[in-house]
């Protein structure tokens, strides 16, 4: 966020980022607010009624928890457009740009090396520590097409951030990401929603690592002197 110009997104608009050059692979997209909730579609269009990617996102608190991911875009153009659905009192801040080599997608498959199966209808949930301040994410299949939940828990059945991610082809285009994990009590829970025919490969793990010195009060400290 801080060498980018966002754009303002109103609610109930939408804006389009188009990269014409077919060299870009992969274009990060970020999201964040100013405190308040955030709701919006995210999809690929490439070539006419065409749309390879789409995600639905869901952030309780945009400020706290911006979403930041990286979607595949071989074999250009491609154009990304985001839709915020949510109120007119709920504008957010959007940025779109190019991933290079050496970007955010390299980070995160340098950390999130361990891979599971995740069958179709089946989740797997992964728990952090509270020193874990962000989680990166890779969800890819063999080809098949991708269709998956990502949720982040905070206490029982209470959802922090949720993604609801299509992806035509989970090989081509693989999804990462990375979610903010503040405070304690953090979950990631990955939901594979395709039928059995369509297993997906998750790899989750701890992308940064702090102190909890820039904790939220949530009025739980366990081992800690207050």
């Amino acid at each position: 966020w801080d060498n980018s110009s966002p754009v303002i997104v109103q609610g109930g608009s939408l804006r389009t980022w188009s990269f014409a050059n077919p060299a870009i692979e992969s274009v990060q997209v970020l999201l964040k607010t100013e405190g308040r909730p955030l709701d919006a579609d995210v999809e690929l269009w490439q070539g006419p009624d065409n749309t390879p990617h789409k995600m639905r996102v869901y952030v309780e608190d945009g400020a706290l928890r911006t979403f930041n991911a990286v979607i595949g875009t071989p074999r250009g153009p491609n154009t990304v457009a985001i839709r915020n659905i949510g109120q007119l009192e709920f504008p957010l801040d959007a940025v779109v740009r190019p991933d290079r080599d050496d970007g955010l997608a390299a980070n995160i498959a340098s950390v999130a090396q361990r891979s599971e199966t995740i069958q179709g209808g089946a989740l797997r949930t992964y728990p952090f520590d509270p020193s874990v301040d962000s989680v990166a994410i890779i969800l890819k299949t063999d080809g098949r097409p991708l269709n998956a939940r990502i949720e982040l828990l905070q206490g029982p059945n209470n959802n922090k951030q949720v993604v609801e991610l299509y992806t035509e082809d989970g090989l081509d285009r693989p999804f990462f990401a990375i979610v903010e994990t503040p405070g304690s009590g953090n979950v990631v829970r990955v939901v594979n929603t395709a039928p059995v025919e369509f297993p997906l490969y998750a790899s989750v793990d701890a992308y940064r690592v702090g102190g909890g010195i820039d904790w939220p009060d949530d009025g739980l400290m366990i081992g800690r002197a207050f």
